[in-house]
Formats: structure tokens, sequence, C-alpha cells
């Protein structure tokens, strides 16, 4: 199998490439030393204005978004090379909207909800956020305990939800809750629309993660949306969710690519510029054995990511092998990272270097949407035939 492109989707991974090399890229220095004073991995407001500005010039916004919301329906075989350019830098920037939330909200909102909520979203005017994981439940989607009881014309929300990013900065949350406790994750549990605002949604604290980002705690206390709200159908949320976590994951593992290349190219480039005891770093063989190994490595993770997305875009369940390629790619572009760390030396363990954001980064990475030893469970489950 080859990793080829299309002409036309070549071009857009190309222009990617170049908005990543000339927008995002110069922006790393200040990224990093407001992470480095206590700030957090932010974009200030007058950077982000005008990147935004940037990349819609470019067409770059609406990428998956349906045509006729706007969009440009950009096949997952393309996203991927789109993704794995937007990995290669530690500016936290995302070309609007996010596919994963977009791509739950195409599946599953219906005619008045398209208007309200997914067509300002697919056009980049508006942001959401997810809740799922809460204190009791995060692997474990189906062990959640938040509740939605239908009453009159309104659903009540009560419950607890953490790791929920962006829910500060967003206009609506998609909400995850139970509405039948008895049939669980078959069944009964529905997702839900929560505007910015909306009494009783809380939000308790801001958590700070490895990797410069934040998410937050939020509590659900008596809220009340309109039985409109209501995201799909009653007690099938679970489904929607699920395309949305493989949407993440597969994005996850193209960006994965992106680090693992951008750091294999800054290892190459400074390899023969250091000495060592009289000889270039570039011609010692633990350091071309460790590019070698992961050259190879990205080249696998690359057909991994392009074989799912194929599939994908035929309409194939690819739960296995997203659950695969996930753990593969979080941990060897880990793998890399540090060794690329190493090649640098204290240089390379300052904060003035992007190597400890893509790690932390990394790191949760290794957790989100799925730890490591579900997946490998995941994988096991279904090579085995054992049952779920």
């Amino acid at each position: 199998m080859e990793v080829e492109l299309s002409e036309e989707h070549q071009m857009i991974k190309d222009l990617v490439a170049r908005f990543v090399t000339d927008e995002l890229i110069p922006l790393e220095s200040a990224v990093l030393e407001r992470d480095a004073n206590g700030q957090g991995m932010i974009i200030a407001a007058d950077e982000l204005e005008r990147i935004d500005a940037k990349s819609k010039a470019l067409g770059l916004w609406g990428l998956d978004a349906p045509e006729e919301f706007g969009g440009v329906d950009l096949p997952m075989v393309a996203l991927m090379g789109v993704n794995e350019e937007m990995g290669k830098t530690v500016v936290p920037y995302v070309l609007p909207p996010e596919s994963p939330n977009l791509r739950m909200l195409v599946a599953t909102c219906n005619d008045k909800q398209k208007a309200t909520y997914l067509a300002p979203y697919a056009a980049g005017v508006t942001h959401s956020a997810i809740a799922i994981s809460e204190p009791g439940a995060g692997a474990d989607p189906a062990a959640m305990s938040t509740r939605a009881v239908l009453e009159g014309d309104e659903w009540v929300i009560n419950g607890r939800k953490i790791w929920t990013s962006k829910a500060e900065e967003s206009d609506f949350t998609i909400v995850m809750a139970v509405t039948d406790k008895d049939k669980g994750a078959r069944g009964g549990i529905s997702a839900f629309l929560v505007d910015k605002g909306t009494k009783g949604f809380n939000i308790l604290r801001k958590i700070p993660m490895v990797g410069g980002l934040y998410t937050y705690e939020i509590a659900f206390e008596d809220c009340r949306i309109p039985a409109d709200n209501l995201l799909g159908t009653e007690g099938n949320g679970f489904a929607p969710m699920q395309l949305r976590l493989s949407t993440r994951r597969l994005q996850m593992v193209s960006r994965c690519v992106g680090i693992a290349q951008r750091c294999m190219d800054m290892v190459i480039e400074y390899a023969p510029q250091r000495e060592t005891f009289g000889a270039p770093l570039s011609e010692r063989q633990t350091i071309q054995w460790w590019v070698a190994d992961a050259a190879t490595q990205i080249y696998a993770c690359r057909l991994m990511a392009h074989d799912i997305a194929k599939k994908i875009d035929a309409g194939k369940s690819v739960r296995t092998e997203v659950s695969m390629a996930k753990v593969y790619a979080t941990e060897m572009a880990w793998d890399f990272v540090d060794k690329a760390a190493q090649v640098f030396g204290a240089m390379g363990q300052t904060k003035e270097m992007p190597f400890h954001l893509f790690a932390g980064n990394l790191r949760a990475m290794r957790i989100y949407e799925g730890p490591s030893e579900v997946h490998r469970w995941v994988v096991a489950r279904d090579l085995m035939g054992l049952k779920r």
C-alpha cells in the first residue's frame, strides 16, 4: 500500500505545511516564553486574530465541513495530511472547526439544530466542547452517572464532569448523560447541547495539565435545557460519541507522525553541527540508528493512518485498527521526542526548545480518548473473541 494523496489533496497538505512554517512556528518562541513564565501554552489575542485571518484567507477553514455549510468536505484520507502538518508545532492552534465534534454534530443534528448549532460551528463562528469523563468514570464512559431527566418540555441535568477541554471559552458543550440507568451504554446514554451561560452549568475549576494546556471540572446542578436540545435520539448517544472518539484518536495518530517528523528533522539538522570528542554526532552509530528507527516507525505509522482513513471513507468499522494505531503512534512519538531531547543535550532540557511541550502533549495523548491499556484490551478482546 502506498501513502499517496491525490494531486488536489497533496496541494492542500502543502498549503497547510507552508501555513505552519510561515505563521505558526514563528510564534513558538512567544508560546514557549509564556509557558515558562507560568501562563500556560497560550496564543495572545492579537496573534490569534492574525492567524485566524490568515488561515481563513488561505481557505483552510471548514476543510471537512459539509459543502452545504460552506465547507470543503474533505475525506478523512486528506485530513491525515492536514493533521500531520499541524502536529509539527507546539503552537496550540486548531483550524476551525475542530473535526471530532463536527463529525458528531453532522451525524446527529436535526434540521433546527443544524441551523442553530452546526452551521455557525462549521463556519468557525462558534466553538464547542464535549463533556464525557467524570471523576469516577474516565476510561470507562459507560460508567458515567450524570443523569438527564425529562420534565415537561425540559431536560434537567445533574452530575459532574471533569477533564473537559475548552469548557470556559466554548459557546456550547455537548454533554453526555444517562437517561436510562438500566440500559446503560446499550441504549441508556444520550447527548445534549448546553449553551454557555445556562443556569446550573457551573465551571468549578480550571485544571493545569502537563504540556501547558488546561481542562475544566464542571458541575450540573438542576441544569435545565429545552427538550429540543437532545442531540440525536434518546438513548442513542453512545454510538455518535464513539464516532467522535474515533475521529479524535485518528487525528492524534497523524499529529504524532507530525511531532516525530519535526523532531527527526531537527535532529538531522543539528547532529552534524554538534561535535563530541572530536567528531560530529551525525557520525555516531547511536544517533544514526535512532534516526533510522524513527524514520521506519514514522513510515509504518503513516501507513496505518492512511489505511484507517481509507476504511473510514469507505464506511467500514475501524474500532480495532484505531486502537492499534493510537497506542503505536503515541508511544512511538513519545520515544523519539525523548531521544531528540537527548541529542540536543542540555539545550534539549530548556524551555526554550519545544521538546518538553511535545512530550507533555504526548504524555496526555496516552491517556486522552482512552489510555493505552484500554486500547490494548480492545484489540485483544476483538482478536480473541472475548466478550465485551
